[in-house]
This record gives C-alpha cells, structure tokens and sequence, in this order.
C-alpha cells in the first residue's frame, strides 16, 4: 500500500500560514542540505495532492519557475510541475490545470483508493484546511514538517480539527544551516 506524506512549513508556535495564508514568514534561503533532502523525498512520490484552494497558487508559482531554466529551484520546479497532481474539490467540474484530475468524492474513500493503487508513494503539500481533514481523518502516514526560525501571533493550523489526542512518534529530527528544522513524525498505531 503507498503512504500518504505530509510535507508542510511551519512556525516555531505551529502556523502553516498567516490568517490570510501569508507566507512571508518562511525561510526562503534555503540551504544545498536542504534543498537535497526534499529533492530525494520527491523521488519517493509519484503523485501530489492538493486542496482546491491552494491549487492555484501552486501551479502557477511552479509554472513561472519552470519558464526559467536559469533558476535555482528550476529542477524541484520541474518535478512539481511534471509529477500527475489529484486536487480535491466540491465546486469545480473539471480541472483548469495540465497534469491534474479532480477528486470530487468523500475524502477518506478518495484517498483509501490512491493509496490501493499501485505505485510510488503520495505526498500532500496542502492547503490548511484540506490537510486539517486528512489530519483528523487519520489519514496522513508520515509527517515531514519544516520548522522554520520564526513565530507569527496568529494565523492557519493544520491540527485544529482533530477530535481526540494523536500520538506521533519521532522518527528523525534534522537541522539545517539556514535555519529550519526537519521533525519526521509517523502515527503511533
């Protein structure tokens, strides 16, 4: 069965984003270790999933990066661009963007018949809420959370929703020069 990963950026205090979704608050200088790790963690993957709301940002920021090859995030941009994406939506009829197809089902069944299918395994970058409900759904099998070296006083949670206690166990914890740490987190059974 393929895993279902997490890979989000977080603040010190546990923000995903601020309360309008700003992510002025990460650090963008991201180091070569850094830079390696979640390369060699997409190679793991072979789909990505993502919340209707945040599709379009997603796409067009990966989009821009790709019409430059000079770049220096140009190969992790052309993986993102190049890897099949499934967004979860309840209002759209068909998608807007290459390389993508829709999930308009319930979200637990939805993602139970990706992870049955046969390949690689699926990593989700988000957005907030989407990834509060796989959370709370329990359907997250791996957590690759970024801390980064800040804090805002307020802003989006990816563990508000849940219902009950969730114990996690640290599988690893990472620092990198420029800052953030890597906390990978699986669910205790």
């Amino acid at each position: 069965m393929r895993k279902l990963k997490l890979q989000v950026q977080m603040t010190v205090n546990g923000f995903v984003g601020g309360p309008d979704g700003e992510l002025d608050w990460m650090e963008w200088n991201w180091d070569d270790k850094l830079k390696l790790y979640v390369d060699e963690l997409h190679v793991s993957i072979d789909t990505i999933l993502l919340g209707r709301k945040m599709t379009d940002g997603f796409v067009s920021h990966w989009t821009n990066v790709v019409a430059d090859p000079k770049n220096p995030d140009y190969s992790i941009a052309r993986k993102m661009v190049d890897t099949p994406k499934v967004v979860f939506t309840k209002t759209l009829v068909e998608s807007r963007w290459d390389n993508t197809v829709l999930a308009k089902g319930n979200l637990s069944d939805e993602v139970k018949k990706l992870k049955n299918q046969n390949g690689k395994d699926i990593i989700v970058y988000g957005g907030a809420e989407f990834v509060s409900n796989l959370v709370k759904e329990r359907l997250i099998d791996e957590y690759y959370i970024f801390v980064n070296p800040s804090v805002i006083s307020s802003g989006l949670t990816i563990f508000n929703n849940i219902d009950n206690k969730r114990n996690l166990k640290l599988v690893e914890s990472i620092p990198f020069s420029c800052g953030i740490v890597l906390l990978i987190y699986h669910p205790k059974a």
